[in-house]
């Protein structure tokens, strides 16, 4: 505050010596007591005004720049001072009420904008090119931990989410249940000792697999060691099931889980490479070298469906987000992975049960008007909103809590976001679902 003071002192000098000279000529030239009483207290009143206009003007240029949102306060003082001016200078009233009510409007303008989220602008950074290839395997494990959990030591944290979106369905520590895919915590050792060994896995017998898928392309044949179980896995899902874990009506015989090589994923065989690698060293397990890994995954990848090499892409791509808001929305819901969990009407794949059907325009203002919801939200929007990026603000009985990740207002655009929301709203119960554009 002293700060603020010692600004407006040194901005109104000027403004204070004339306000003195004036109140000096007022003792002189007053004619009688009365007069001089009036021009005294009018000097007086106008003296404050003034260092209250000056303390707004300084408050003003301090938060025209800044990210404090303070900028109304100041509009504020401003318009106090010539409302106050204006009762005690009835000659200019007018003006100063009308200046006064303009800046009253600005504030009330101010204030909504800085009510608002705020998103900073610019461009994203450019994406580094990595070589995979020359990387050791402590590297190459930091590197598949970015890409699972989106940064080095996030798989501790609830709700990190990166690039391939594995969180969004696995579990990867010891005790944790995943609803939708299986723990992953000790897959290394697994993969070879048990799943292999699973008749079900047909073992070099692809013709004999009982499942959505025989091989992962014609003459690819069977994983037979456990890398190339997990490359398996990886490019052909539903070529083995894990019990419990199929789409639901399926018997267990087809995966909710993308190809991770193909959209909307498209993870390169360096980045799978990377992922594998993290997988091990986790575990306190020796990886196999980034060559052996690479080949598991073209046994089962043929060369037409590889993507392209993460140092061949082009730089300042889209970041970790999962959709930018260029893409129609049942795209979008592909991308978030909304279709692994929940029953969208209109949306080709969404038939997921581990979330509640999106009937939203129906659900909102139901739920809205529930005794135990406490989040903000008056209208269909708002509430899709806030469910999107705040899960837990108010949870769908007779789901569990946090079973939805927190991430989807990092990692989905505004105009992702806002495809979704418009979209949701005009899904009703017994409508037929609105057309995708």
């Amino acid at each position: 505050m002293g700060e603020l003071v010692k600004e407006a002192l040194t901005i109104g000098w000027p403004l204070f010596a004339l306000l003195a000279s004036l109140f000096v000529y007022s003792l002189v030239s007053a004619k009688d007591g009365a007069a001089k009483k009036s021009g005294v207290f009018k000097v007086f009143i106008g003296t404050i005004g003034a260092f209250l206009l000056m303390v707004a003007i300084a408050h003003y240029k301090g938060s025209f720049y800044e990210a404090n949102r303070m900028l109304p306060v100041s509009l504020v003082l401003i318009t106090a001072t010539c409302f106050m001016m204006g009762v005690y200078f009835p000659s200019q009233a007018a003006l100063l009420k009308i200046g006064g009510f303009m800046f009253l409007v600005a504030a009330g303008l101010s204030g909504y904008g800085n009510w608002l989220p705020q998103v900073e602008g610019g461009f994203p950074p450019a994406e580094v090119k990595l070589d995979f290839q020359s990387m050791s395997s402590q590297q190459l494990a930091d590197e598949g931990e970015k890409i699972i959990f989106g940064g080095i030591g996030k798989n501790k944290e609830q709700g990190a989410v990166g690039k391939g979106q594995c969180p969004l369905c696995h579990a990867f520590h010891a005790g944790m249940l995943g609803e939708r895919a299986p723990n992953l915590v000790g897959l290394p050792a697994r993969a070879g000792k048990e799943r292999l060994e699973d008749p079900k896995y047909s073992k070099g017998k692809a013709a004999g697999r009982d499942y959505a898928q025989k091989e992962a392309f014609p003459g690819a044949g069977t994983a037979e060691n456990g890398q190339e179980y997990i490359a398996e896995s990886h490019a052909c899902p539903s070529c083995y099931v894990v019990a419990g874990y199929g789409v639901k009506g399926t018997n267990d015989k087809e995966s909710p889980m993308p190809a991770i090589h193909k959209p909307p994923i498209s993870l390169s065989l360096e980045e799978l490479a990377a992922v594998d690698t993290w997988l091990y060293l986790r575990e306190g397990i020796d990886a196999p070298s980034y060559e052996e890994i690479v080949k598991s995954y073209e046994k089962f990848v043929p060369e037409a469906d590889r993507p392209k090499k993460q140092e061949d892409k082009p730089a300042g791509g889209g970041g970790d987000l999962m959709a930018d808001g260029t893409e129609t929305v049942d795209v979008i819901f592909q991308k978030a992975q909304c279709v692994a969990c929940h029953t969208i009407p209109g949306i080709s794949g969404a038939k997921g049960t581990i979330g509640p059907v999106l009937e939203e325009g129906t659900n909102a203002l139901l739920r809205m008007k529930d005794k135990d919801y406490k989040g903000s939200a008056r209208t269909v929007p708002d509430y899709i909103m806030e469910s999107i990026v705040s899960p837990s603000v108010y949870v769908v009985k007779p789901f569990p809590d946090n079973t939805m990740p927190k991430i989807f207002g990092q990692k989905l655009s505004a105009g992702a976001i806002k495809k979704i929301v418009d979209y949701l709203s005009q899904v009703k119960t017994g409508s037929p679902p609105p057309k995708i554009s």
